[in-house]
């Protein structure tokens, strides 16, 4: 029996993301492993200090394509896992809440190798836009590919574009 992922945004004019709440989604009596990343807005991006973020995003078509991604994430780790996704919208400070994604399996590896692949394919696949806004008065808008910049070098091949 596949269990149906729960899939949200929060409005940050409105409500706080909790992963408490991702936590409790993916539990089950049958469930050793879950697994939960939680994103948070850090202060300082490619050497910029950074006063907060923002998001921008078209909910019912993130909301699909989150459903989409984790079909196929179920569809690679069996019908017994349970996904729950979590993405802000609006504006946020460092150190609040941005993203969580959990997993919640009969064993741990699928639980680790699960939500890791859904937080790549929401950050790599989701349209949501990310603005960034520097101590120095500046915003950018800015890409959120987490495996493109390690010590601002691109560590692996895809189709977008680099920002130096």
């Amino acid at each position: 029996m596949s269990h149906p992922t729960i899939a949200k945004v929060v409005d940050r004019a409105r409500a706080a993301i909790d992963p408490g709440e991702g936590i409790a989604a993916v539990s089950d009596p049958g469930f050793g492993g879950i697994d939960v990343f939680i994103g948070k807005v850090r202060d300082l991006n490619q050497g910029r200090p950074v006063l907060g973020i923002s998001y921008d995003l078209f909910e019912p078509l993130v909301l699909n394509e989150v459903q989409r991604l984790a079909a196929e994430v179920q569809a690679a780790y069996g019908p017994k896992l349970k996904l729950y996704v979590a993405h802000a919208k609006g504006r946020l400070a460092v150190g609040e809440v941005a993203v969580v994604v959990a997993a919640g399996s009969p064993h741990r590896d699928e639980a680790f190798r699960a939500c890791r692949q859904l937080i790549e394919a929401v950050k790599h696949q989701c349209p949501i836009w990310k603005q960034e806004h520097y101590q120095d008065g500046d915003s950018e808008w800015t890409e959120g590919c987490s495996l493109c910049h390690a010590d601002d070098t691109p560590v692996h091949d895809h189709d977008h574009a680099h920002h130096p």
